[in-house]
Formats: C-alpha cells, structure tokens, sequence
C-alpha cells in the first residue's frame, strides 16, 4: 500500500483525467507508478513524455537493451516493482524467462553480445558508485562499436530509472499480480 494519497482512475478529473486516458490508450492500462505520482498531473505527464521519448522514442538502442538496463537498474536499486515490470516488457523480446530472470539473479551465467555485457556493467557501475569516472566504461562501449548517441541514451535510461527507482521506493509503490499483464510494449 503506498505511502502517500492516490487517486484511482475513477477518481480522475480534469488534467488528471487526461493524463490518465492517454496513458491508457498509449500503455494499455494505467500502472501503480503513474498513480503514486496523481497529486501532481502536470510532473506526471512531464514523467510520461521522458519516458516515452527514452524508452520507444528514436535511438540507436534497441528496445530490448533499453528495457534491459531498466532490469539491471533496478536490480541494483532492489526495486522489485520495476525489476517485475521492466522483466515483463523484456520477455517480449527476449521470449526465455530463464535468460530474463537471470539478468537480475545471476548476470554472469548470461551469454550476452559484449556490448549488451559492457551496457549492463555501465547500468550497475553508475548505479552503485556514483563517485568514481566512468570514462573507461564510456571508452569501452565506443571501442565495442557503440556510438556517443547510443551511449548518451543509455546513460539517460540509466538516470531516468534511478529516479523513478527511487520514487517507487520512497513511496511505498507495490507490485501486484494483476498489473503483471495487460501493457502494449
């Protein structure tokens, strides 16, 4: 239960409302972390818009590796919420829970492409020890062929899931079976 006041889909009036019945025709159904952030419409749709535009916007990314640094961040945040979301979406790509799963249990045993690797040990590296330079992780993933656009949306999605890692936590956000399904990826 969170924290903080919510207000339901059927509470929702006004900006609210419209916030809401975009992101249920965009996203298919509206998730605990967009209500946890309802007192405030205008911060939520700014939060839609950066997700959107990070996540399915352009990039040299790919969707999968974009949900898969969602899964190793918040792995390393022990945000369970979205570990269980950002799996879900992954497993549309991916199609093997197994592997899925063990990108947040037991990352070593995966058998990822090098750069895929080198994005995970940026995602856990930035996320765990914010005072050190990365400029050998940065160098790295260039000489694997990753292109600075590739490399500043990464470290973005890296960012953006801190945050909302962080939100989902400090306010008590909980997953539950019945959000698991039901979202367009």
């Amino acid at each position: 239960m969170a924290y903080i006041e919510t207000l339901s889909p059927g509470q929702a009036e006004g900006d609210l409302k419209k916030v809401y019945d975009a992101l249920e025709k965009s996203r298919g159904k509206i998730a605990e972390v967009h209500k946890i952030q309802s007192l405030n419409p205008s911060a939520l749709a700014a939060h839609m818009e950066l997700y959107m535009t990070l996540m399915f916007g352009k990039s040299p990314l790919k969707r999968y590796q974009r949900e898969m640094l969602g899964v190793v961040v918040s792995a390393a945040n022990g945000c369970d919420y979205c570990i269980n979301h950002h799996e879900e979406a992954l497993l549309a790509y991916w199609k093997d829970a197994d592997k899925t799963r063990l990108l947040h249990t037991d990352r070593s045993r995966l058998d990822l492409e090098k750069t895929d690797t080198l994005l995970c040990d940026l995602a856990e590296k930035l996320t765990l020890n914010h005072h050190q330079s990365y400029e050998q992780d940065i160098s790295g993933l260039q000489q694997a062929g990753l292109q600075d656009r590739a490399i500043l949306d990464a470290v973005q999605i890296i960012a953006y899931f801190n945050f909302v890692n962080r939100m989902v936590l400090g306010l008590g956000v909980e997953f539950s079976e019945e959000e698991k399904k039901g979202y367009m990826y």
